[in-house]
């Protein structure tokens, strides 16, 4: 995979556009978490309802702190399961729009164990909407062959990083401790909430 796909997607971000990523789950759709017009085309493009949260997605733990507020233990929770096939939900700081959260005031964070979702996310230098690339309703894409033309036609960049596990990732709130969705790493998830 040349960088040069994953530098067209980071610039096509940055200018407010949507691009198709993969990650350790399934693949993503991305645009500029921070743009509340580029999140709306997100929501556009895979006629999901606006009540419905969106994640964001992050290089490290460390970028996503600068966008987050999390407890200790909170924080603790991030730097065990990430990067990794978890959403980590907690507090958003107002950096991150409503439209992104449904007006909420938390979000869900993911930091993917994949090297060209997380370089995409560095290259881009902005939190990246982490949700899967389909259509609301339709299952979820593990290969961009997999991509409907509808979405292929309205996204700028498709980073093609061949199959991907298909494995949900798990959802949790470690403040709340509270497992949302099960999903990869679910039982190891719960013991640590157990435990901490």
């Amino acid at each position: 995979m040349s960088d040069d796909i994953v530098t067209r997607a980071a610039r096509a971000i940055r200018r407010g556009e949507a691009v198709v990523y993969p990650t350790e789950t399934v693949y993503g759709m991305g645009a500029d978490a921070t743009n509340p017009e580029a999140v709306e085309r997100v929501f556009e493009i895979k006629g999901r309802s606006r009540d419905k949260p969106l994640s964001a997605g992050f290089p490290d733990v460390d970028a996503a702190l600068d966008y987050v507020v999390a407890s200790d233990r909170e924080e603790a929770f991030m730097r065990r399961f990430l990067p990794g096939p978890v959403t980590v939900v907690v507090e958003r700081r107002e950096s991150l729009p409503d439209v992104l959260v449904g007006g909420r005031d938390r979000v869900g964070v993911r930091i993917p164990d994949h090297d060209l979702s997380c370089r995409l996310f560095r290259e881009a230098g902005t939190p990246v909407t982490a949700t899967s690339a389909n259509r609301s309703g339709t299952g979820s894409i593990t290969h961009p062959d997999q991509l409907s033309e509808e979405i292929r036609e309205q996204v700028a960049v498709v980073v093609d990083g061949g199959e991907t596990p298909g494995t949900e990732s798990t959802v949790v709130d470690p403040g709340e401790g509270i497992v949302h969705r099960r999903g990869a790493m679910a039982d190891e998830i719960a013991a640590w909430l157990d435990e901490h």
